[in-house]
């Protein structure tokens, strides 16, 4: 058996961007759970209501997902591309920092431009990990 590489900054992102998806959803089984207890319907879960913590959490996980493979994908091309370096570990952070934020700026119900900044910040490390990646 070889020994296998170190993990890089964008690897280490991407167990936490995994990590961070399950723990969510196991946050919105739990109020989901707590919410039917409660003598809450199922049709509860799918209402849009930003002030109900459990559309909240539904629409993270969404969103968790939706983002995750963009992210995966740029892993992906720069780690077959052997593409590394200061650049991209400082963006990787970013991205992943951003990440964070956005979920917990919309899980906590803050104002949604704060989600927006994060967002735009996601994106624009992506776009130059691509950048990076296709350059090589």
């Amino acid at each position: 058996m070889t020994q296998a590489e170190p993990m890089s900054p964008p690897l280490w992102g991407l167990v936490i961007f995994i990590g961070w998806t399950i723990a969510v959803v196991i946050f919105l089984l739990a109020v989901r759970i707590r919410h039917l207890a409660a003598g809450g319907l199922p049709q509860d879960f799918g209402r849009p209501d930003d002030k109900s913590l459990l559309w909240r959490l539904f629409r993270v996980q969404a969103n968790l997902v939706e983002n995750l493979p963009l992210y995966l994908g740029a892993v992906f091309l720069l780690t077959v591309r052997d593409v590394s370096g200061t650049a991209v570990n400082f963006l990787a952070v970013a991205y992943m920092t951003a990440r964070l934020l956005h979920s917990v700026i919309h899980m906590a119900g803050l104002d949604p431009r704060f989600r927006v900044f994060c967002l735009a910040m996601q994106l624009s490390c992506l776009m130059a990990l691509m950048v990076m990646a296709i350059a090589g």
